[in-house]
């Protein structure tokens, strides 16, 4: 977004000899994010400036970029419009001049997120990242004699959902659900994940309310040319689905903890336990991306009601995702 005057913050802040942790950060996704694909995909979508006058709607690249760090920072429409006007890292990254340009008020970004879950378009950005990215990380893995898609981690994660009942209907929101999970109730969401076992990347995402088993939704979080299938112990009897007829992959899921704990101390039961060690090494690469939501982007709890909003963020989420994730590989060939 270059080609502006600086106002005097900004200038102050590229005159800074040391980098923070945000500049950095933003700077490799201003490097990373196939910015113009995504542009392409919204801008058919995106309201044009009226022929009868008016105010004309915010630069499409702007907003976008406005939507892209709500993501990464966990920040509520409110907030975001607060961050730009007091945070120049993040102005500066959008794109904003505070002296010449109008900051969009929270009501404008929530509009724009209301236009990419009208159009299903959360889901379309994840699949144009995804193309992106796994091309890229595709060529590197190739480089090393690896290959991409010949197995997938199976795994799921719960997110919270707001149980009070202090609105305007007077209840929970009726598509999320609670769960018992240890010793603990939970209530509401799930999001499931299928992830590459080379590369560690998702390549495949569902949502669903938090009472939902692992296993129902297992055989979306397949691409079909997998060689082998790994999975906790929440996925015990995945092969018996009815669903999973005719799949030639080799299901390896962990055994239960319980189980595990009475393996005898012979050379057959230590050999087993090791078993169970290296596919958990294996199944570990499904818990970066959960890490990353969850922690990096702080995506613990949702404010949004119903599946459908959240199911746009969680698209959005995994697109944003992979390219953290595969960083490095699109650093090195940009």
């Amino acid at each position: 977004m270059g080609g502006k005057q600086l106002g005097f913050s900004d200038y102050e802040l590229t005159t800074a000899k040391k980098q923070t942790k945000r500049e950095k950060f933003l700077s490799e996704m201003e490097v990373v994010v196939p910015w113009q694909a995504l542009i392409d995909l919204i801008e058919p979508h995106y309201p044009k400036t009226s022929k009868k006058g008016g105010r004309p709607p915010y630069p499409l690249a702007v907003m976008l970029r406005i939507h892209l760090l709500q993501q990464w920072y966990s920040l509520s429409d409110p907030a975001m419009e607060e961050a730009l006007i007091e945070v120049p890292t993040m102005r500066r990254f959008a794109g904003i001049d505070l002296i010449s340009d109008r900051i969009p008020d929270e009501t404008t970004i929530l509009t724009f997120r209301h236009l990419l879950e009208k159009h299903d378009l959360g889901e379309q950005i994840y699949c144009c990242a995804e193309d992106f990215v796994y091309e890229t990380v595709k060529a590197h893995l190739s480089a090393r004699g690896m290959t991409m898609r010949q197995g997938t981690i199976v795994d799921a994660t719960l997110i919270a959902a707001p149980s009070s009942t202090k609105n305007k209907e007077g209840k929970r929101d009726p598509e999320m659900h609670q769960t018992k999970k240890g010793n603990q109730w939970y209530f509401g969401m799930k999001v499931h994940i299928g992830v590459d076992k080379d590369s560690g990347l998702i390549h495949s995402v569902v949502t669903t309310a938090a009472n939902v088993h692992d296993l129902t939704p297992a055989a979306e979080l397949l691409h079909g040319d997998e060689e082998v299938i790994y999975g906790d112990a929440g996925y015990q009897g995945i092969a018996k689905r009815p669903e999973m007829e005719g799949t030639a992959a080799d299901f390896r899921v962990a055994m239960r903890p319980g189980k595990r704990r009475v393996l005898p101390d012979t050379p057959e039961g230590r050999l087993q336990d090791l078993i169970e060690t290296a596919k958990a090494h294996i199944r570990s690469k499904g818990e970066h991306p959960f890490r990353v939501i969850k922690q990096q982007f702080g995506f613990q709890k949702t404010r949004l009601r119903g599946l459908a909003k959240n199911r746009c963020k969680i698209n959005v989420m995994a697109a944003v995702t992979n390219l953290f994730l595969a960083r490095g590989h699109l650093l090195a060939t940009a």
